[in-house]
């Protein structure tokens, strides 16, 4: 069997229908896993705009996860100054991280998550988060192979 060959490239503009249909993708999974994430923790309607927007954005990095060159995943992080307090240091999120199923256990997403830590700790940042959903047992377990862990819970509560 001939090993995969499994990397990360940066998004451009020609990558943003791709990526939208991955984030259709990733939008589907998130809805049946917790309602609620669109509205809140999606990107902001209409999505081809967004994306298109995050990819030129200097302060977002956006990259593709490909298995043999074709996309299998995305991983959208971007940076934020902390308070004042923090006298100037950045944290990088990272706010979307997807693989299509077939792709999940090849490493397309640690590829993926391991590129956009490496750059953006080239870029001097030293603190990371990473948004997961409660009850996302896989994500959880893939940002704490990553050296991740939880610092922040957000509770919700819905009126009837």
């Amino acid at each position: 069997m001939i090993p995969l060959e499994i990397s990360a490239r940066e998004a451009a503009a020609e990558d943003v229908p791709e990526l939208v249909r991955l984030y259709g993708l990733l939008e589907a999974e998130m809805e049946a896993l917790r309602g609620l994430w669109k509205e809140a923790d999606g990107l902001p309607a209409p999505v081809e705009e967004a994306l298109t927007e995050a990819v030129a954005d200097p302060d977002t990095l956006v990259y593709l996860g490909t298995a043999d060159r074709v996309p299998f995943g995305f991983i959208l992080g971007y940076s934020a100054p902390l308070l004042p307090q923090a006298a100037g240091e950045r944290m990088a999120t990272i706010k979307l991280v997807f693989t299509e199923e077939e792709a999940r256990g090849v490493g397309v997403g640690e590829v993926l998550r391991d590129t956009i830590l490496e750059e953006f700790r080239a870029r001097g940042h030293r603190w990371f988060d990473a948004h997961v959903l409660p009850g996302h047992r896989l994500a959880k377990n893939f940002f704490e192979a990553g050296g991740f862990s939880a610092r922040f819970i957000i509770m919700n509560h819905e009126d009837d």
